[in-house]
């Protein structure tokens, strides 16, 4: 049996690019990787992160936002953090783990009124452009 890749992302509140994230690359390529996220702080997932991922048929409605402290004992083979907070705050983990930073605007933050799911839209899209890099060049 071959061992997976295991890749941790990591962002704030873990309840939208983090959630995202691990939803896409687990879905992309199941066979290769072993996917977790966390956040600095647990909170929740957002619902907009669910319904724009439901909309590229991938259910990520079971996800649980989770701490970082959960993983610190750990071992990965990447830690990816996907906002500038998190990748300012990132602890350090045992074994071999190789740091990548994905600087994603937060789709809470830059939401708007008429359209509100546009700004997850749009994380949603960057993260899988990134995504499917990443597969190809891991």
């Amino acid at each position: 049996m071959i061992e997976k890749t295991r890749v941790l992302f990591l962002c704030t509140g873990n309840s939208a690019r983090s959630q995202m994230a691990e939803g896409l690359l687990r879905a992309f390529d199941p066979d290769r990787f072993e996917v977790f996220s966390a956040g600095t702080i647990a909170s929740f997932v957002r619902p907009q992160s669910i319904a724009v991922m439901k909309e590229i048929g991938i259910d990520i409605s079971g996800h649980k936002s989770k701490s970082v402290d959960q993983f610190l004992a750990d071992e990965f083979d990447y830690v990816i953090t996907v906002c500038d907070n998190a990748n300012q705050r990132c602890p350090i983990f045992p074994g071999p783990a190789r740091r990548l930073h994905w600087s994603i605007d937060d789709p809470v933050d830059s939401g708007s009124e008429s359209e509100p799911l546009a700004a997850f839209r749009r994380a949603r899209d960057e993260l899988q452009q990134r995504i499917r890099k990443f597969i190809q060049e891991t």
